[in-house]
C-alpha cells in the first residue's frame, strides 16, 4: 500500500511539473507561431495550432526593415550586457570578499550602508544620474549606458554571504605559502567560487539585457538603441507589423535562453551556496 501511494505521488508530481512546464512554454510558442505566420493568420478569428504555412522569410525581413535597426540593436545590447556584467561582478565580488574576510572595525557599518542603498527608489536617482551623464557628454554613448548602472548592492550582498561560508582552511593554507589577500582572492577564492559568479553574472546580464528606461533616455540616436528600445518602436508605429514584432521579440530573447541553458547548473549551485536564505 505504501509503495502504491509513493508511486502515485511521484506520478502526480510529474503530471503537475509537465503541466507547469507546458504553461511556461506557451509564450515562447506564441512568439514562434506568430513570428512565422502572416498577418491574416495572426488576426484570423479561427485559431489554429500552426499557421497554414510557415514563412521563414519573416526572419530575414525583420533584419532588412529600414525602420528597425535590429542587428545594430542586438550588438548594442550585447556590448552593454557584457560590459555591465563584467563591470558589476568583479567590483561586487571584491567588495564582498573584503567585507567578509578583511578585518576592519567599520566593516559592518559599511555593509549596512550598502544594504541601505537597496531601499532608495530608482526614481530618486534617475534625474541626478541623467544630469550627470548629460554634463559629461555621455549621451548616446556606451559609457553613458553602462557606467551609471555598474553598482549593485544586491550583488555585493550575495558575494559577502557566500564568502562568509567559504572554507577558511583554504585561505589559511594560501597565507602559509606567503599569499596575501589579493593573490589569495585570485588564486584560491575565484576558482572555487564559479557557481556564485555564474549565478550573479547571469542575473546581472539578464537585467542589463532587459533594461528599457535608462537606455531609452540615454540612447537618443538610432545607432545607440538597444534591442528593447528598438522593439518599443512597434508600439508607436502607425502601421503595426505583427509578424515582425513577434519575430523580433523571439530573436531578442534567444540570447537570454541560451545563457540560462548553458549556466543553469551553476545558477542553482550558486543560489544554494550563497546563503541568501540565512
Amino acid at each position: 500500500m505504501h509503495d502504491a501511494l509513493t508511486r502515485a505521488g511521484r506520478a502526480l508530481r510529474r503530471v503537475v511539473l509537465i503541466a507547469l512546464a507546458l504553461l511556461f512554454l506557451i509564450p515562447f510558442y506564441l512568439l514562434v507561431r506568430n513570428g512565422l505566420a502572416t498577418e491574416q493568420d495572426i488576426t484570423a478569428p479561427d485559431w489554429t495550432f500552426l499557421p497554414r504555412s510557415l514563412h521563414w522569410s519573416n526572419l530575414t525581413e525583420v533584419f532588412r526593415d529600414p525602420n528597425l535597426p535590429l542587428g545594430r540593436a542586438l550588438l548594442n545590447s550585447t556590448l552593454i550586457a557584457v560590459s555591465t556584467t563584467l563591470g558589476t561582478v568583479l567590483p561586487a565580488s571584491l567588495a564582498g570578499y573584503g567585507l567578509a574576510r578583511i578585518p576592519y572595525r567599520h566593516a559592518n557599518a559599511v555593509f549596512y550602508a550598502i544594504l541601505g542603498t537597496l531601499m532608495v527608489p530608482a526614481a530618486v536617482t534617475f534625474v541626478p544620474s541623467f544630469v550627470l551623464v548629460s554634463t559629461l557628454g555621455w549621451l548616446s554613448t556606451l559609457r553613458g549606458l553602462v557606467i551609471p548602472t555598474l553598482f549593485s548592492a544586491f550583488a555585493c550582498f550575495v558575494f559577502r554571504q557566500f564568502f562568509l561560508g567559504f572554507p577558511k582552511e583554504l585561505e589559511d593554507a594560501a597565507r602559509v605559502d606567503g599569499l596575501g589577500y589579493w593573490r589569495t582572492y585570485w588564486r584560491i577564492v575565484v576558482p572555487n567560487a564559479r557557481p556564485v559568479f555564474a549565478a550573479v553574472g547571469t542575473l546581472v546580464f539578464i537585467g542589463a539585457w532587459n533594461a528599457f528606461l535608462w537606455p531609452l533616455v540615454i540612447g537618443q540616436d538610432q545607432e545607440s538603441w538597444t534591442v528593447q528600445v528598438a522593439l518599443s518602436t512597434f508600439t508607436t508605429a502607425q502601421n503595426l507589423n505583427l509578424h515582425e514584432l513577434f519575430v523580433a521579440a523571439a530573436v531578442s530573447i534567444a540570447p537570454l535562453v541560451m545563457v540560462f541553458l548553458l549556466l543553469q547548473r551553476y545558477i542553482v549551485a550558486g543560489v544554494e551556496r550563497s546563503g541568501i536564505d540565512d
